[in-house]
C-alpha cells in the first residue's frame, strides 16, 4: 500500500514538471518572460550608466551589487560551516 502511494505521489509531480515544461514559451521568443526592457537597457546603456568598458561586470557589480554580495555571504557562510566540521574530528 505504501509502495502504491510513493508511486502515485511520484507520478503527480512528474506530470506537474511535464507539464510546466510542456508550457514554456520556445526559446529566444519574443513572448519570453525574460525577453523584458531590463536586458535591453543594460546592453545598451551599460557602459554610459556605469562608466565601466565591460558590460557584464557591470551589470554584476553596479546593478546586481547586493544580490552579488548576498550570494558571496552564503558561499563564505557555506564554507566556514563545512571547514569547522571538519576541523571538528
Amino acid at each position: 500500500m505504501r509502495q502504491l502511494l510513493v508511486v502515485i505521489f511520484l507520478a503527480l509531480i512528474a506530470n506537474a514538471l511535464i507539464f510546466t515544461v510542456v508550457e514554456m514559451p520556445p526559446f529566444g521568443s519574443p513572448d519570453n518572460p525574460s525577453n523584458n526592457q531590463v536586458n535591453q537597457r543594460y546592453v545598451e546603456k551599460g557602459v554610459e550608466e556605469t562608466g565601466s568598458i565591460n558590460v557584464v561586470a557591470s551589470v554584476i557589480m553596479d546593478y546586481r551589487a547586493f544580490d552579488t554580495l548576498g550570494e558571496a555571504t552564503v558561499l563564505f557562510v557555506a564554507i566556514a560551516a563545512a571547514l569547522s566540521n571538519l576541523k571538528a574530528h
